[in-house]
């Protein structure tokens, strides 16, 4: 059997309450991480301290890599990958809900599909509570539409990834890039001839809220914008007018009116 590790990244900002939901939801996945990797990047606070204690006390998979100061997702998933060394690595956001199934699904298509390194799926995004879904999040699911995809925007949703851990680590892990170091990660990952799918059935609930439109257009996506745009180029994966292209038409979306952005956002992503 294949061995897995759940990695999780928590800073100060993520509610007590949804890291309790995400990890409990790890703790009832039919085929059970090997390993559950929860890294704390940077001071964490009292009431986020007691919930991971509680889990890794009750879950013996379950261990922390504490970082002294807040780094950012990439350093920090970065921090996680250098302790784990199982076949695959499974993400999943501190504030996200895997469905019970999800772990064995993924393991068992790879399974049936020796020659994939990335996978993916689609995710239900949901308002409060997963009662509430308001959209399936799709993305491309043959490995020819997710390279094409990817000159212009992530193929894959990060939330619901896993991933074969010897390619993570030839393409060279996880880098400091702006709330794109997943995006990053994929295109380097398809600059070394990796392997993708994304499954189109939902297993990942993805809690969805201003905020999440709040990251897209705050402070330092534009240079974030720049900088992947530049590292695409320098991947070999797009050429430098495509690049200024990719940073009109994205910077552009990202500058829509809020009511216009989320509207966007549905007609770009949601199932229909």
């Amino acid at each position: 059997m294949p061995t897995l590790a759940a990695l999780v990244t928590v800073y100060h900002r993520i509610d007590p309450t949804e890291l309790h939901q995400c990890l409990d939801s790890l703790a009832r996945q039919t085929r059970r991480a090997d390993e559950i990797v929860i890294v704390e990047d940077g001071p964490v606070g009292t009431a986020l301290r007691k919930v991971i204690d509680e889990f890794v006390q009750l879950n013996p998979e379950a261990r922390t890599v504490v970082l002294s100061r807040n780094q950012g997702a990439g350093p920090a998933s970065q921090a996680g990958l250098n302790t784990i060394h199982t076949d695959f690595v499974a993400r999943l956001d501190a504030d996200d809900i895997a469905d019970p199934t999800r772990f064995a699904k993924q393991l068992d298509f790879f399974a049936n599909h020796p020659h994939l390194d990335v996978l993916g799926t689609a995710l239900a995004e949901f308002a409060g509570s997963t009662d509430n879904i308001v959209g399936v999040r799709t993305l491309p699911e043959q490995h020819t539409q997710i390279a094409k995809y990817a000159l212009i925007n992530s193929p894959i949703n990060n939330p619901s990834v896993m991933i074969r851990t010897a390619a993570i680590k030839e393409a060279g892990g996880y880098r400091a890039v702006h709330l794109m170091e997943d995006y990053d990660l994929y295109a380097r990952l398809l600059a070394c001839g990796k392997k993708f799918h994304n499954l189109p059935e939902p297993l990942t609930f993805f809690r969805i809220s201003d905020a999440v439109f709040q990251r897209r257009t705050g402070k330092g996506m534009l240079e974030a914008e720049r900088q992947i745009q530049r590292n695409l180029t320098s991947y070999g994966l797009i050429s430098k007018k495509r690049a200024m292209a990719n940073f009109l038409i994205r910077t552009a979306y990202r500058l829509l009116p809020s009511t216009a952005l989320k509207a966007a956002y549905g007609t770009l992503f949601h199932r229909r």
